[in-house]
């Protein structure tokens, strides 16, 4: 099994087969455009302008989960991506990423690449993670999705190759970006 076994809508209702994405980089993550780490979006979007010739798709999951920071209806939430971050990477419908309604990409996703925790050298991930036990124990706990922007790195077969947490910005896996695209 693989990513390209599964189907998603478009920010615009319309099903996509992931599969239109076999032979591609891809980074998947959830977002909410509402949300602190929203700041990531222009990264985001210049990894996608640096790298789209390349084979690199960046698939954006709105999601409301954490603190309802995408409160907004699809149609909404894509106009205010793209207008306030400039976003145009492919934008996905509001799904749930964690939880019994999980998208079943997003329950794929975890299985296959376990939380492996946050990054305490840094002051975001330990601030992170001591935010989390504290305020959310039972979100921390698992391998589902902590937060807004959890990143997962695809390989061109439709594998995975990493999983990045919230406090990972856009540019510090670059490097993983362009060593899968010279595979």
């Amino acid at each position: 099994m693989s990513i390209y076994d599964f189907q998603a809508k478009s920010i615009n209702g319309e099903p996509v087969e992931l599969s239109i994405y076999r032979g591609k980089v891809l980074l998947i993550l959830n977002t909410a455009s509402r949300c602190s780490y929203s700041r990531q979006l222009p990264d985001l979007q210049r990894l996608y302008e640096i790298h789209h010739e390349q084979g690199f798709e960046i698939l954006g999951f709105p999601c409301n989960q954490f603190n309802e920071k995408e409160p907004e209806s699809n149609s909404e939430v894509h106009e205010y991506c793209e207008s306030n971050f400039g976003v145009k990477f492919p934008l996905f419908e509001k799904v749930e990423v964690r939880g019994p309604s999980a998208h079943p990409l997003f329950q794929y996703l975890t299985q296959q690449a376990p939380f492996q925790g946050f990054d305490t050298e840094t002051s975001g991930g330990q601030w992170m993670q001591d935010f989390l036990m504290e305020k959310y124990p039972d979100i921390y706990a698992g391998d589902g999705i902590k937060w807004n922007f959890s990143k997962f790195l695809i390989d061109r077969n439709g594998h995975i190759y990493g999983r990045y947490e919230t406090t990972t910005e856009p540019f510090d896996i670059e490097v993983f970006i362009e060593s899968l695209l010279l595979k």
